[in-house]
């Protein structure tokens, strides 16, 4: 399978998570009750943590957990490709719990304004990322089961670590917008 494949696969899954997540936060506007709750409840005592630290520590605390997510994904990914396609759906849902939230509370533009400028790289960066993971996994998976396979996991490694680290790389602009420049625009 291409490699557009599996972005197109990965986006697919964001997708159906952003639409399970937007639909619970649609229907349950407080964010009382719904499979984030709890989620809602650990990132707004997350965001008070972030908040009384340094900027710099918030923007190495940003990089390093979205990094280490999408790593892990990709190191977990030969698990029958589990822990990609429950990260897509689960930052999908996520998003979309939060962002009904966000827009009932304030607006859509407030909305916007807190999610797009770091949002263009995070996103691209999160689903390219996973995708890699995904097509590895399954490669991997494949070469388990098929001998002929076997030669090809090497180079198929090679290739899906050049994508990899384009994913890693976007993590950088998003940590530092989204450290220094998204705070501004939502004061």
């Amino acid at each position: 399978m291409s490699y557009k494949r599996w972005l197109l696969v990965a986006i697919f899954l964001f997708v159906v998570g952003f639409g399970g997540g937007l639909t619970s936060g649609l229907a349950n506007p407080e964010g009382i009750v719904g499979p984030f709750s709890e989620d809602i409840a650990g990132l707004e005592e997350l965001a008070g943590f972030l908040a009384s630290l340094p900027q710099s520590s918030v923007f190495l605390l940003i990089l390093v957990k979205n990094t280490s997510a999408v790593l892990i994904s990709f190191a977990l990914s030969p698990i029958f490709c589990l822990a990609p396609v429950a990260a897509l759906i689960f930052n999908g849902g996520l998003l979309g719990f939060v962002s009904a939230m966000v827009i009932e509370e304030k607006s859509l533009g407030y909305l916007l304004a807190g999610l797009l400028p770091h949002g263009i790289f995070e996103l691209p960066a999160l689903i390219i990322g996973e995708a890699v993971a995904l097509s590895f996994g399954t490669a991997v998976l494949l070469a388990l089961f098929k001998k002929e396979r076997r030669s090809q996991l090497r180079p198929y490694l090679r290739h899906n670590l050049r994508y990899l680290l384009v994913a890693l790389g976007l993590f950088l602009p998003a940590a530092i917008i989204e450290t220094y420049i998204t705070p501004l625009l939502l004061r």
